[in-house]
C-alpha cells in the first residue's frame, strides 16, 4: 500500500513537472519565439498562457516596448560650409518583426543597436553635408530629423526593427570656433541695433516735424479765426457806437474828450503845454451844450 502511494506521488510530481515544463506565459510587454531543436517553430505575439513540448522545445522572449538608443559620445559632423558641428542624438526604436529580428541579429540587442548606430550616423552625415549651420541649428532641424527617421526606418525594417523617432538633443559649434562665431554674431546684432536706432531717430524727427507743422497750422488757423471774430466784433461795436453817437453828437464829443484826457494824463510825469482857452479844456470848464 505504501509503495502504491509513493508511486502515485511520484507520478503526480512528474505530471506537475511535465506540465510546468510544457507551459509558459507571454507578458503583454513581450513577444516570444518557440524553438524546436534549434529551429523556429512558432512566433507568439499575443499575451497569455501558451504550451510547448517539454525537452524538445524551448522559448525565447523579446522586449516589445519602445527602446532608447542614446549616443554615448558627441559626434562631429561637417556642414555644406565645411564647418564642424558637435551633435548629440538619440533614437526610439522597437522590435517590429520578431522572427526577422532573430534571423538578422540572433536577437542580440547590442548587435541591433550597432547596426542602427551605423545607419543613423551615415544618414546624419549625409543630411548635414547638404545644409548650412543655420539650417541645422534652427532653419531645417525638424526636416533633418524627419528625413533621417524615414531613411533609417527603411533600412531597419530589414532586420525586423521599426524606428519610432530620431531626435537631435544638442547641436553646437566646437569650442575653438564658438568664440569667433559669437563675436561675429555680436557684431551683426550691434549693426542691426544701430540701424534700428537710426530708423527710429529718423522716424522721430519726421513725427516731430509733422507735429511742429501741425502746430503752426493750428496756431495760424486759430489766429485767423480770432482776427475774423475780432473784426466782426469791432465792426458790430463801431456800428453800435455810430448809432449811439449819431443820436447824441454832444455826448460823443464829450466821450472822446474823456478818452483824450485819459490818454493825455496817463502818467504823473506827463506835461502838456496848451493855451488856457484851448478846445482841449472845453469840458473841464463846463458841462457843454448838451448838459442838463
Amino acid at each position: 500500500m505504501n509503495n502504491r502511494l509513493v508511486a502515485a506521488l511520484i507520478a503526480v510530481l512528474f505530471a506537475l513537472l511535465v506540465a510546468g515544463m510544457s507551459m509558459f506565459t507571454v507578458d503583454q510587454r513581450e513577444r516570444a519565439i518557440v524553438f524546436q531543436l534549434g529551429e523556429i517553430r512558432e512566433v507568439v505575439t499575443q499575451p497569455g498562457l501558451n504550451f510547448k513540448w517539454p525537452l524538445i522545445q524551448n522559448v525565447r522572449f523579446f522586449d516589445n516596448r519602445i527602446l532608447t538608443m542614446d549616443t554615448p559620445e558627441t559626434e562631429r559632423f561637417i556642414t555644406s560650409e565645411k564647418k564642424n558641428l558637435l551633435v548629440d542624438s538619440f533614437v526610439k526604436w522597437r522590435i517590429n518583426d520578431v522572427k526577422q529580428y532573430y534571423i538578422s541579429v540572433q536577437g542580440d540587442e547590442a548587435r541591433a543597436q550597432t547596426r542602427l548606430s551605423q545607419t543613423i550616423n551615415s544618414a546624419l552625415r549625409e543630411e548635414f553635408g547638404r545644409r548650412t549651420v543655420h539650417d541645422v541649428v534652427s532653419g531645417e532641424r525638424e526636416e533633418i530629423m524627419r528625413v533621417v527617421r524615414d531613411s533609417v526606418d527603411e533600412d531597419a525594417r530589414k532586420i525586423g526593427v521599426a524606428i519610432v523617432d530620431v531626435r537631435l538633443k544638442r547641436v553646437e559649434l566646437p569650442q575653438e570656433v564658438s568664440e569667433s562665431v559669437y563675436r561675429r554674431m555680436e557684431a551683426e546684432r550691434k549693426s542691426v541695433a544701430a540701424e534700428l536706432r537710426s530708423e527710429g531717430f529718423s522716424a522721430a524727427e519726421k513725427i516731430r516735424a509733422e507735429g511742429e507743422r501741425a502746430r503752426e497750422v493750428i496756431i495760424a488757423e486759430a489766429y485767423r479765426d480770432a482776427q475774423r471774430v475780432k473784426g466782426d466784433g469791432d465792426r458790430k461795436a463801431s456800428a453800435i457806437y455810430a448809432r449811439a453817437f449819431s443820436e447824441n453828437p454832444e455826448f460823443y464829443s464829450f466821450y472822446r474828450s474823456l478818452e483824450a484826457y485819459r490818454a493825455g494824463f496817463k502818467n504823473r510825469s506827463d506835461v502838456l503845454v496848451l493855451e488856457p482857452n484851448s478846445e482841449f479844456f472845453k469840458y473841464l470848464k463846463g458841462p457843454g451844450k448838451g448838459a442838463k
